[in-house]
């Protein structure tokens, strides 16, 4: 018993620690609002696992129970004052939107207001109040090294962010930042950031390239260089990310963490916004997972996850402003992709590809014994038959953990319509658009579409799978099946089950 403990805690802190992550924001500004639980029928067919909401409803938190996904709620700015200037108050509001969903519904963090120092500068006196208050309801919940509290803010409140090593914040607000940025240091929280390369772009009067603003490979001589510490930007998101850690260290903040809240690309706009455009829609925000999610980092930081919220699941026709306001979605009211992404070598993707050629691999530096676990699963009690597996079989080669949980996973995914949740395997797979076949060893989904090898082999379970699986799992790991991994087999059935 205690050796199962044991290894239900390893995939558990395992899963938990996952990384940089994509998630989306979930606006609600549409004349035809989908019901909540198909806003999240759409985020589970999406492999969206983290969602940001500009409130907290109630409707959206029932329905967003037990689904796993990771849930920002958000103390609307209107609300601001009221939990800003009362410890009771911002105690009931932690109560009512909080308490009374969790652990069901797993909420992570509580974003305090949005962007207030710029859009609403006359509750920025309460912001830190407010924020240690709902701090506070959540320490006597026991809560808060679960949920994290923190404030979007605009990046223009950093002031001349280029190059990054001279930016700062706008000094005015320092009354305001300084105890913020130490309530997050105390809290182990981080800071939430607004990131918008597309206004950069449109407020630079020429100077910032499109190519810059959209990812886009530049030629060493174009890079934008910074002159006092050498660091080389091919892209604006890293430029600002890194004036925000700059500007932090200038108030000898050095060890809160980035958390960009809101970024993205519309695909329309005003006849004054001509580079709002599906193309270059799709290119930023094709171009934004892929460097997350590849934990590239920035130039200040390489390597350290920057997670980021695109903005926004949905179009929303209602919001004011320029017309670019209402098309920033990646799906329409339907649920259906405004545009598809492409993200061919990333790795990991929002599924929005209505061809359904997605397939389930092994997730990239994923812990061997769990993917070991994993594999057993999936060629014993998950009924996969992974006799392509065995030595002389089209699939034995690369003979590593990795390559044979890829094909076992994916057949699984395949083997169950590509339903939600059947690509994850406690954490350790991932969607890609990327046909992982090789050689003569053809995927289930590759090609035809067909469910076949080149040989004739059929993928697709027959009548008697179970046994037919069970017997090749056991041929071709026979040899080398321990303790752990039959223990692992085991728990992998009690979770998928």
């Amino acid at each position: 018993m205690a050796l199962l403990l044991f290894l239900f805690l390893v995939f558990s802190v395992s899963s938990a620690d996952e990384g940089a992550f994509v998630g989306v924001n979930v606006g609600t500004a549409l004349s035809d609002m989908p019901a909540p639980t198909q806003v999240v029928a759409l985020l589970k067919a999406q492999q969206i696992r983290h969602v940001r909401l500009y409130d907290a409803d109630a409707g959206m938190l029932a329905a967003l129970a037990n689904s796993g996904i990771r849930v920002t709620v958000t103390v609307p700015n209107e609300q601001l004052l009221g939990v800003g200037q009362s410890n009771a108050t911002a105690a009931n509001w932690v109560t009512r939107n909080v308490l009374a969903h969790v652990p069901a519904v797993n909420i992570t963090a509580i974003a305090v207001g949005s962007e207030v120092l710029t859009a609403l500068p006359n509750a920025a006196p309460v912001l830190v109040s407010a924020l240690r208050f709902i701090h506070s309801a959540l320490v006597a919940a026991n809560l808060d090294r679960q949920i994290k509290v923190s404030s979007p803010h605009s990046s223009s409140i950093i002031l001349d962010s280029f190059p990054p090593s001279q930016a700062f914040f706008n000094r005015s607000w320092d009354p305001v930042l300084v105890p913020m940025l130490k309530f997050l240091q105390s809290t182990n929280s981080y800071l939430m950031l607004n990131v918008y390369p597309y206004y950069d772009y449109m407020q630079s009067n020429g100077v910032v390239p499109l190519d810059y603003a959209l990812f886009r490979p530049l030629p060493p001589n174009k890079e934008a260089v910074d002159a006092n510490t050498l660091l080389h930007y091919t892209n604006v998101f890293d430029a600002v990310v890194d004036a925000a850690y700059f500007a932090m260290a200038y108030l000898n903040i050095t060890n809160v963490p980035i958390v960009v809240m809101e970024s993205g690309w519309p695909r329309k706009g005003d006849a004054n916004e001509p580079d709002a455009t599906v193309d270059n829609a799709d290119t930023y925000n094709s171009n934004l997972i892929r460097h997350v999610l590849n934990n590239t980092g920035t130039p200040k930081h390489p390597g350290v996850a920057v997670s980021t919220y695109i903005y926004e699941l949905y179009d929303e026709d209602l919001r004011p402003g320029a017309l670019s306001e209402r098309y920033w979605g990646l799906f329409d009211a339907n649920g259906a992709p405004v545009y598809t992404l492409h993200l061919t070598g990333s790795g990991l993707v929002l599924a929005n590809d209505t061809t359904n050629q997605t397939y389930c691999i092994a997730r990239d530096g994923a812990d061997s014994k769990m993917l070991q676990a994993a594999l057993d699963w999936a060629c014993g009690p998950g009924k996969v038959d992974c006799s392509v597996l065995i030595q002389g079989q089209p699939c034995y080669d690369p003979d590593t953990v990795e390559a044979h949980a890829t094909y076992a996973f994916n057949a699984y995914y395949r083997q169950m319509g590509m339903a939600s949740g059947t690509c994850y395997f406690n954490g350790v797979a991932a969607i890609t658009t990327t046909d992982p076949s090789h050689d003569t060893c053809l995927f289930p989904g590759s090609g035809g579409k067909n469910g076949t090898l080149v040989n004739g082999t059929s993928l697709a379970p027959s009548t008697n799978s179970s046994s037919a699986s069970l017997s090749s799992s056991s041929r071709y790991y026979g040899s080398t099946t321990t303790p752990l991994k039959v223990i692992g087999a085991l728990l992998w059935s009690m979770i998928l089950l």
